[in-house]
């Protein structure tokens, strides 16, 4: 399992939350039941009059019930605003439509769109347009040697996109990835605190990717080593953990954060070294509901051969997992054959599966003018829901969203897991 590295001043690693031994969540229900209960025994009175264990249970059923009918009806004009009991399972999707000029279409109603699970018609029972709703985006970048010569240009440019897209309530963290995965910059409002972030930024120099082979421990002394300055965890060896950041900032960050969320990563698609494979990190964004737009730098390595990248033993192929070279668990023994690995079709597909986009920078597209256009869909997303069937088995369903326009392009991730009960 990949581990997100975080610096010092940040504290530990990210860790998935688990409750104390011998202890549950309650929800608000259970925890007002229980004050009620505990009053009533505190107050004094006979054990006649005293709220029971069974009236408490009753409380918790009734509260829950009442939460439940909660739910507003779905019309076209207004937006559905639904407060679910925890059994109730909803699936949402956040999608942008653009018409045949590519341009923005913002004033679609529900009755415009169409909706099938599996290739079955389901209703859409929740619709709004969300343009100021709070925004969790993460920048993820890429620092390894074959992206030296971009960085500055991404760093500035990333300034110029967070300053213009973060308002009230929004937030951002920032992540670099070359041979292990590092948190920056924690989610924040803080503008000042996201431009140092960006601006700490740099490639490893040669000299340091040359140490960092498996098993190396990362570049220069740790310090828990005479000489050294801190122990580096996660991944120790030369490489672009690409899949291990998508999945590390869905599973670790996103997942637990409410409304509207979005990744950015910068790079030129090719992954090396990865734990995680490249499913495992479009499953995580897909179960975080976390759009993913990959902006596509031609990296060094590649500006030779279009296409691809060719390396001995090749790290994590474009249907993810190893393709030679290290194996999980072990350091192995690199395969004698090449092997060629498309970075553009890489993110073409997280994009495409997870619901956002994919932009190639160039001197027609830079990425100034790619960041607006990021920024446009951010700007102008529905958000639509609907309720599984009972009948549904748990694990990946297909979504296809449609808009009564053929030449409409609706970006939507393509489908969602159902988690068992």
């Amino acid at each position: 399992m990949a581990q997100l590295r975080k610096p010092l001043q940040l504290g530990n690693l990210y860790s998935k939350f688990k409750p104390a031994p011998g202890r549950r969540h309650r929800t608000r229900e259970q925890n007002l039941a229980r004050q009620w209960l505990v009053a009533g025994r505190r107050s004094g009175r006979s054990n006649a009059s005293r709220p029971s264990v069974a009236g408490a249970l009753l409380l918790v059923a009734v509260l829950a019930t009442a939460r439940a009918t909660l739910l507003a009806g779905v019309d076209g004009e207004s937006s559905t605003v639904a407060t679910l009991s925890s059994k109730v399972r909803v699936v949402n999707l956040l999608a942008t439509v653009r018409d045949k000029h590519k341009k923005i279409v913002p004033d679609l109603k529900v009755s415009d769109f169409t909706l099938e699970e599996d290739n079955h018609p389901v209703p859409i029972q929740y619709f709004s347009r969300e343009t100021d709703l709070p925004l969790k985006v993460g920048l993820l970048v890429d620092t390894s040697l074959s992206q030296r010569n971009t960085l500055e240009e991404e760093r500035t440019s990333s300034k110029s996109f967070l300053a213009q897209v973060l308002r009230q309530n929004d937030s951002a963290f920032v992540i670099h990835f070359d041979r292990e995965v590092e948190l920056v910059q924690d989610l924040t409002a803080s503008r000042e605190k996201l431009e140092s972030a960006l601006d700490s930024l740099h490639t490893p120099s040669p000299y340091e990717q040359d140490r960092s082979g498996p098993g190396s421990g990362g570049s220069g002394p740790r310090r828990d080593e005479p000489g050294g300055q801190h122990r580096r965890h996660g991944m120790h060896r030369a490489g672009t953990t690409l899949y291990d950041a998508i999945f590390l900032a869905s599973d670790e960050l996103m997942k637990k954060q409410p409304g509207r969320k979005a990744l950015i990563v910068l790079t030129d698609g090719v992954d090396r070294g990865s734990k995680e494979t490249l499913e495992q990190a479009i499953e995580a964004a897909q179960r975080a509901d976390t759009v993913v737009y990959g902006i596509f730098f031609k990296g060094e390595e590649s500006s030779g051969n279009p296409g691809g990248f060719r390396f001995p033993g090749g790290m994590g192929g474009p249907m993810g997992g190893p393709m030679g070279g290290h194996r999980r668990g072990g350091r192995g023994a690199p395969y004698p054959e090449q092997t060629t690995v498309d970075g553009k079709k890489i993110l073409e597909r997280i994009a495409r599966e997870t619901g956002g986009r994919m932009f190639e920078v160039s001197k027609k597209e830079p990425i100034a003018q790619i960041y607006s256009s990021i920024e446009e869909d951010l700007r102008n997303q529905y958000n639509l829901g609907f309720t599984p069937g009972k009948g549904d088995s748990p694990g990946y369903h297909k979504l296809v969203l449609k808009t009564n326009q053929k030449d409409d392009t609706v970006h939507t991730r393509e489908g969602f897991y159902l988690e068992t009960d």
